[in-house]
């Protein structure tokens, strides 16, 4: 995984705020192996993509709470994707957008198939 994706996938996985919070005050306190640990227990992060998101928390950034803000995220990032994304939907092909949405992304299954129900649950889609 490229840092590009772990970047990303830290980007649209949500994290619960208090696990935010938490792992915000372990970074500034220098403890960052507990503030990725923490992330990944709060979250579906994996690895690389918690580190990235403990690299954005220390810098000021906020993480997605909601699969419905992650999509946003996703949005903002590449549109085109979502698009893609949304063709597949409307072809009934979950799964194809599933696996195009962790291929393109590096997020991990659970996180790319709940932003994926988020995008089939939209007007529009489907």
């Amino acid at each position: 995984m490229t840092n590009t994706k772990a970047r990303t996938a830290a980007l649209i996985t949500p994290v619960g705020q208090e696990a935010q919070d938490e792992a915000r005050a372990l970074a500034a306190d220098g403890r960052t192996g507990k503030a990725v640990r923490r992330l990944r227990r709060g979250s579906w992060l994996k690895r690389g993509p918690a580190r990235e998101a403990v690299e954005m928390l220390a810098g000021g950034h906020a993480l997605p709470t909601s699969s419905a803000q992650a999509l946003d995220a996703l949005r903002r990032l590449d549109a085109a994707l979502v698009t893609e994304l949304s063709a597949l939907l409307d072809d009934g092909q979950q799964i194809a957008a599933v696996k195009l949405l962790r291929e393109r992304t590096g997020v991990d299954l659970a996180g790319g198939y709940h932003l994926v129900l988020e995008l089939g649950g939209e007007p529009g889609t489907r």
